[in-house]
């Protein structure tokens, strides 16, 4: 444990001033993340038209996620009448489908952005290589030649390990909430089928 701690005091110093940037891009992108799975978890495990019908039944529609929510509300709706179901259409599968689709372009950003930090972190630290190359400096307070070099390596790294898992999260976050928009989709065109069969 103290040579793990050891170890990443040692990749806070030598990644130099953007490191703290890069550490916040990532707590940041994975609280998004989070977040998004979040919204979208909960697939329906039966058929959707199976569900409607369980739940027009008064039986119980197993699970929490949106979907599901939305299902019960919708039938509620359609029992109601057809104005009643058209407002719930309106208003609450509108603001689902908003919300499935929030932190989406935040997520791509921040996945933007920490490759760049690292890449600016290379560039400082290139620079630093750089001076103590013209002062013929080895070793330094600031580093000199290794320090620079290392700040430029560990840059990168960090950057690219901030951006490669974040980029593969959030295409996985980008297809599950498709696919909720597309479960969305279907019980509508359910719920309206119901609602002109009732008239």
């Amino acid at each position: 444990m103290h040579a793990t701690l050891d170890t990443l005091r040692g990749l806070w110093i030598a990644g130099g001033d953007v490191t703290l940037p890069l550490v916040i891009v990532a707590a940041l992108l994975w609280w998004t993340l989070g977040e998004r799975w979040f919204r979208t978890r909960g697939a329906p495990k039966l058929p959707l038209r199976q569900l409607v019908h369980r739940a027009q039944r008064g039986e119980a529609v197993p699970g929490d996620g949106p979907i599901q929510r939305a299902l019960r509300l919708g039938v509620a709706s359609l029992a109601i009448g057809h104005d009643a179901l058209e407002e719930t259409l309106t208003q609450h599968f509108g603001a689902l489908r908003d919300a499935l689709g929030q932190g989406a372009s935040l997520s791509a950003t921040l996945v933007g952005v920490a490759p760049l930090l690292g890449l600016l972190g290379t560039v400082t630290g290139m620079i630093t290589t750089f001076d103590a190359l013209a002062t013929m400096t080895m070793f330094s307070r600031s580093g000199g030649i290794a320090g620079g070099i290392s700040e430029a390596l560990v840059s990168t790294q960090l950057g690219l390990t901030v951006a490669i898992p974040g980029a593969i999260a959030a295409k996985l976050m980008d297809q599950r909430a498709a696919r909720r928009r597309e479960q969305l989709d279907e019980l509508e065109q359910i719920l309206r089928g119901l609602a002109e069969e009732a008239r």
